[in-house]
């Protein structure tokens, strides 16, 4: 699987979050405690790969875990590519 297709799945995923739990990227900068910025670079894909930390604190901000955030279809067939 290439990384551009990883990134799209991060930013696709992000934003289906925000949308089912009804908030806005100000939002979710602001619960997450990342700058608008990094989360707007994030959802452009001018940052091309978030660090772990980053995605914690989004998932933070948007009351999911991390396995929550990652168990999606997409994310388990990305994951079968890699073995």
């Amino acid at each position: 699987m290439m990384k551009n297709e990883v990134q799209k799945m991060l930013i696709a995923r992000i934003a289906q979050l925000c949308k089912e739990k009804g908030v806005s990227y100000y939002t979710l900068s602001y619960k997450a405690t990342i700058p608008m910025t990094t989360l707007l670079h994030i959802m452009e894909g001018t940052t091309q790969n978030p660090g772990i930390f980053t995605i914690m604190k989004i998932c933070d901000g948007l009351g999911v875990s991390m396995k929550e955030f990652f168990d999606t279809q997409e994310f388990e067939d990305a994951m079968k590519d890699c073995d």
